[in-house]
């Protein structure tokens, strides 16, 4: 499919996803210097009077709803050929189903990402709207301009008045994530149709797999041995069959889930939480410019018997490594500026997880973690052997291939906590340039996890 070159003042650059009714492009505003999604009504249905209207329903529901929890419209208007389009904000890291690629999440990045959807359908809910098709590829994740991801509700295709849902007399909904009152023609539903389908995206997020028909849902412990009951119970409740046994509302059940996201139950990875602004730093070496505002997410506290290791990516989605369960506390994903190891200056993605990110900077503290940065410019193998460590004794530089890299690993050794720091610097395996990557890892006491976690490192 080829887009327009042009659409207004915007210019096309590629599809970002085509359903039924509808194709999405990523498209470039050239006044305000901005990526934008423009949704543009498919040809075949261009004649469609119902069709057409229930597109340009969608965009108008937007509009009304205006929250910083949903998908911004921006422009609306009418292509050459009559087609209706709208222009909207660009989320830039996927939706909930590319998250779920990588199977079930830490258990409090669920619940925290289920509570973030069901704010959302909390402001649809107060604008007198519901959703009626909330699922992971209609979750979507954005950068926000502090550098924090947050997600935001989309695809208001099927979202109708909460007056008109009181008397509807058609189906809607997904498999899986349609509560009963949507699979039959002629009831009526609420805001607490909603909820059912929260309750099925959290479901999936905790175990990775969409529940059953409403009635027949194995429990989610089951699933996930070590769920504690609490989770399952917020859970099973979300998706009762009857919507009277169900969350009064979406509020009522993000409440729930902040709740238990934020250490209410047992074995809760709490996720996200402020935890301090400010900047990643290089151990023992110098500090990382950021995005302005950036944070500190708590991913996870590990329980008896967790295992690792944990996938981890920055807010941009180009980078992602794996860490042991243990490490995999505390990250701060908003990029980095290279300059602070002497390279070309600029902001660059990158990120830094640690097991507490208030001791990474301080080589007289025990800590585990990892820094990924990619490096826009420059020698990286160079700077890092410029790099030193007071109190670390320099144990030499080796050779490193493995994954998709090779490069240079240079380890410092009975550092001031008694642990070790490496300092590498990637290329590509095939020989390629670009990308170049720095990686810093930290371990507390005796080991050297160094190859594991560059064998696992994802930079798109």
């Amino acid at each position: 499919m080829h887009p327009p070159e042009r659409i207004g003042r915007h210019r096309m650059e590629r599809v970002l996803g085509t359903g039924a009714f509808a194709t999405v492009w990523l498209a470039h505003d050239d006044e305000l210097d901005a990526p934008v999604a423009v949704k543009v009504l498919a040809d075949n249905w261009a004649h469609r009077l119902d069709v057409r209207e229930r597109f340009l329903s969608e965009a108008k529901l937007l509009r009304r709803a205006s929250s910083s929890r949903l998908v911004q419209v921006y422009d609306i208007g009418e292509l050459p050929d009559g087609r209706p389009y709208f222009v909207m904000e660009y989320a830039d890291g996927g939706t909930l189903a590319d998250l779920l690629t990588e199977g079930p999440r830490p258990v409090a990045e669920a619940l925290g990402l289920t509570a973030q959807a069901a704010r959302g359908a909390a402001a649809l809910h107060e604008a007198g709207i519901v959703h009626r098709d909330i699922k992971p590829t209609n979750v979507l994740l954005h950068t926000a301009p502090d550098g924090e991801r947050r997600l935001l509700l989309a695809d208001l295709g099927l979202a109708k008045s909460l007056a008109q849902a009181s008397v509807l007399t058609l189906a809607a909904g997904s498999a899986g994530y349609q509560p009963p009152e949507q699979a039959e023609p002629g009831a009526g539903i609420d805001a607490r149709a909603d909820v059912y389908s929260l309750g099925a995206v959290g479901y999936e997020l905790v175990t990775g797999t969409v529940p059953g028909p409403p009635g027949r849902v194995v429990p989610p412990g089951r699933l996930r041995p070590g769920l504690g009951a609490d989770v399952e119970r917020a859970l099973l409740r979300a998706l009762e069959p009857d919507r009277e046994r169900r969350w009064p509302d979406a509020a009522a059940f993000a409440d729930e889930l902040e709740r238990l996201a934020d250490g209410g139950g047992r074995g809760r990875r709490r996720w996200p939480r402020r935890v301090r602004a400010g900047y990643a730093v290089v151990a023992g070496a110098v500090a990382l410019g950021v995005a302005a505002g950036a944070v500190a997410l708590v991913l996870h506290r590990p329980a008896a018997g967790d295992a690792g290791p944990v996938r981890v990516r920055d807010a941009s989605g180009r980078i992602s490594v794996q860490v042991p369960a243990g490490w995999a506390r505390e990250v701060r994903d908003s990029g980095w500026n290279p300059a602070a190891i002497g390279l070309p200056s600029g902001q660059e993605p990158g990120l830094v997880v640690a097991g507490d990110l208030e001791r990474w900077p301080d080589l007289g503290a025990a800590v585990d973690g990892v820094f990924v940065g990619v490096a826009g410019g420059g020698d990286v193998a160079a700077r890092v052997g410029a790099l030193t460590h007071a109190g670390c004794r320099d144990a030499g530089d080796r050779s490193f291939t493995g994954g998709a890299w090779r490069g240079t690993v240079h380890t410092w050794g009975h550092c001031p906590d008694g642990g070790s720091v490496t300092e590498s610097a990637l290329r590509p395996a095939d020989g390629a340039d670009e990308p170049q990557v720095y990686v810093q890892v930290r371990r507390e006491g005796g080991g050297d996890a160094t190859d594991a976690v560059l064998r696992s490192l994802r930079v798109g």
